[in-house]
């Protein structure tokens, strides 16, 4: 499945007062692998920025003017989008405003185009309770270079959060599931017909059955003689 990390810039923080998106950053990723299939937008909100959101991410309402509004991206991005898994930080916020934008053009709510929402954030919370969980604290953590990272700017937090994924889920699991969607990817499928083999069966030896009746045994005291495997046993007697 494609991915997207995907974040965005508002004029405030309330989409339900009417602030408005201002930037779309999104960075897609196809079997855990960075493929510079990018997007990136500048919208024109149709209103100013409050004072402390331009101190966050440093976009002038001057620069905005001229920029397209939300419906002149809107099939772009959607289609960009389709099918994919979103992978945000602190995804109620995002698809909050998303869903408020495309609410005004009369379209369905955002979860409706895509194949899942991933929230990095409640992903970090379950891996380090208690801890700071910021990009930039994750970025600190898991060794993420942030130090481009004066403003907060859509692309580059996209950016930076796909390398921050990456690393929250780089388990041994993730490594296998990494292997088997890029040789997928790769259109590399390879199927062995396992009835030209024949394949022995290797009997335990008096000594190694000897040696795991007496595990059993062990394991059947340790948990009061509740053991399964031993209650089947009586029962397939009686």
């Amino acid at each position: 499945m494609r991915q997207i990390v995907l974040d965005t810039e508002t004029t405030g923080l309330s989409a339900e007062a009417g602030d408005r998106i201002i930037e779309i950053g999104c960075v897609e990723l196809v079997a855990r692998k960075l493929t510079g299939n990018n997007k990136h937008f500048y919208l024109n909100p149709e209103r100013d920025s409050h004072e402390d959101a331009l101190k966050v991410h440093g976009i002038s309402n001057e620069f905005l003017r001229d920029k397209p509004k939300f419906a002149a991206v809107a099939d772009e991005l959607l289609e960009y989008l389709a099918g994919a898994e979103i992978i945000i930080h602190n995804a109620a916020f995002d698809v909050g405003f998303l869903d408020k934008e495309l609410e005004r053009i009369a379209r369905p709510r955002f979860r409706g185009f895509v194949a899942q929402v991933s929230d990095t954030l409640a992903m970090a919370k379950e891996m380090y309770p208690g801890k700071r969980n910021s990009l930039d604290a994750l970025c600190d953590r898991l060794g993420v270079d942030n130090s481009g990272r004066t403003l907060h700017g859509a692309l580059l937090d996209a950016e930076l959060l796909a390398d921050v994924y990456i690393n929250l889920t780089r388990g041994q699991d993730a490594l296998l599931i990494d292997m088997a969607e890029t040789d997928h990817a790769a259109g590399i499928v390879t199927r062995i017909d396992l009835r030209q083999f024949t394949l022995p069966v290797l009997l335990a030896n008096d000594q190694e059955a000897a040696e795991h009746e007496q595990v059993l045994q062990q394991l059947d005291k340790a948990s009061g003689g509740k053991t399964l495997w031993r209650m089947s046993a009586v029962s397939a007697v009686a």
